[in-house]
């Protein structure tokens, strides 16, 4: 358990992707069977600890821990994996340390009744970074920043075989992954591919930067429609039907309304949306819609009536037996074509394409499509084939300018990794008028778009104009003519419950930081609103 409590720990300060890569790959190299499989699931979150559940944590620190001490620690340290792990009383003698494999495979036996005695045992021995890893792992959080395509890209490194082969095989393996552990050793041979209706990786667009339109020639490209959901691929296979997102993980239980509808054996690349039930047929509404039925392992049956959701297809991979994929797009365009028109698909729709004659023509396209749902245009060489990963050259999105409003920074956050010691995460608002009085209120939240000399000036202003904390969290001075303005770039708005203020952002981010500006002038609600 130390092993992985220490990879874990460096993984977390790691910012750089190759790096992450490196000490996945020198942890491989070290590590035994299975112990390293079980590793590989629980930071791929494919492990799933069923004998545990968080209440058992703040049970067991209600027993172990002085309430003040508690109380007063995890308000200011803001989570209960961290807390419990530091102030967990250290037992002498306790000599025993378990690997990860006996934490898996012991609690994967135990009752729940036994379950919070083991686990206490093993607090004892741990150190607070051990006990840490422990906690997050039991309980389900363990997110550290690592997707499940970079331990994939390790294992290939690794292995020194294509990450595809990996991602094909992927949903046919069990953890701890023996099987693919022996192949990547050359100890054994490849595993056979035992998922049906396996996912193929995606192919991805290059952003179109401005050097790149004299390398675009019309004539040897189509365009498309960039739709503002979600990448996926519906696959179906001998009676198998799956819906992946874009990096390969199965979504089918919050979409089987969807995957019900799969009733040809084929592989479809498109993207997933909502529409209304009560407006012509795959009315597209916005990605707040969609969002409401991410993230879920099973989704309502009223949910499913009033946010149903369809694929907008815009490509062909693999149909009844066939690989595709060699093809030129144009040709698995008209294969597409001729597919719809033979069948009435229930929850799949043709994405259109759209003319392109010249720049100034798809300029003015892009800056008013024709519905909101739309962010942009993609643009596909004519004759490219589909490769996994993002070949230059081939695909390019251009997406619509990104709305911009100012806004004023009410509260801060300490970041994570690098940023553990720096107020990193911002809390904004805008003005609105309640009563005739003139106020701020949260619209969003930000963490990315400044430089490291531009987070030093932050986190200064921050600590030196705290007005009350809340555990973790400072609110900051925000007066008419005393505050940071942010100015915020942002992709899309919609309509939330959630929020106070009614408005919910979509990748919001800091477009730079306006000194010059006082809070006063920053924008009002109402902006926000009319852009509804």
């Amino acid at each position: 358990m130390q092993r992985f409590a220490k990879l874990l720990d460096q993984l977390i300060l790691t910012l750089s992707r190759n790096s992450k890569i490196r000490l996945l790959t020198d942890y491989f190299k070290t590590v035994p069977d299975p112990e390293r499989g079980w590793a590989v699931a629980a930071i791929t979150r494919d492990l799933e600890i069923k004998s545990f559940k968080p209440g058992m944590l703040r049970q067991m620190a209600e027993q172990h821990l002085d309430p003040v001490l508690y109380g007063l620690s995890y308000d200011f340290v803001g989570d209960m994996a961290e807390t419990v792990s530091l102030i967990w009383p250290t037992t002498h003698g306790t000599n025993y340390l378990p690997t990860l494999s006996d934490v898996v495979e012991t609690l994967d036996q135990a009752t729940r009744a036994e379950t919070p005695q083991i686990v206490e045992g093993w607090l004892n021995a741990l150190d607070p970074t051990g006990r840490w890893a422990l906690i997050k792992l039991i309980t389900g959080g363990l997110r550290i920043g690592v997707a499940a395509r970079t331990v994939k890209i390790a294992l290939a490194a690794y292995g020194e075989k294509p990450v595809q082969e990996i991602e094909e095989l992927w949903h046919g393996l069990e953890a701890p992954y023996t099987e693919l552990f022996a192949w990547l050793d050359h100890k054994a041979e490849k595993p056979i591919n035992a998922a049906r209706a396996p996912f193929r990786p995606v192919m991805l667009a290059h952003p179109v930067e401005e050097k790149d339109k004299e390398r675009i020639d019309p004539s040897h490209h189509m365009v498309e429609w960039k739709w503002d959901g979600i990448r996926v691929q519906a696959v179906r296979e001998q009676g198998v039907a799956r819906l992946y997102s874009r990096t390969g993980d199965d979504i089918s239980g919050a979409f089987a309304d969807v995957v019900e509808s799969l009733e040809i054996d084929a592989s479809f690349d498109g993207e997933l949306l909502v529409y209304d039930p009560d407006k012509p047929p795959f009315a597209v509404r916005s990605f707040g819609d969609l969002q409401q039925r991410l993230n879920r392992k099973t989704v309502s049956k009223k949910m499913r009536q009033t946010h149903p959701a369809f694929i907008r297809v815009y490509d062909l991979l693999w149909l009844e037996g066939e690989d595709l994929r060699s093809l030129p797009f144009s040709t698995r365009r008209k294969r597409l074509e001729k597919l719809f028109e033979a069948h009435d698909f229930a929850r799949m729709d043709l994405s259109p394409l759209v003319d392109f004659d010249d720049w100034e023509s798809l300029a003015q396209k892009r800056a008013a499509p024709p519905l909101d749902a739309i962010e942009g245009v993609m643009i596909k060489k004519s004759d490219a084939v589909y490769v996994p990963g993002r070949p230059k050259g081939e695909w390019w999105k251009w997406k619509r300018e990104p709305f911009i409003i100012d806004a004023v920074m009410l509260y801060a956050q300490r970041g994570h990794g690098k940023r553990s010691s720096f107020y990193s995460d911002y809390t904004f608002g805008c003005w609105r008028d309640v009563d005739g009085k003139r106020e701020l209120v949260p619209v969003g939240k930000a963490y990315s778009g400044f430089t490291d000399e531009e987070l030093k000036k932050l986190d200064k202003f921050v600590r030196n104009n705290t007005l009350n904390r809340f555990g973790p969290v400072r609110e900051v001075r925000h007066e008419p003519d005393h505050g940071v303005v942010l100015e915020i770039a942002f992709e899309g708005l919609n309509k939330s419950t959630r929020h106070k203020s009614g408005v919910a952002m979509r990748f919001p981010r800091i477009n730079r930081l306006r000194w010059d500006k006082p809070p006063s002038e920053a924008d009002e609600l109402a902006t926000l609103e009319a852009m509804l």
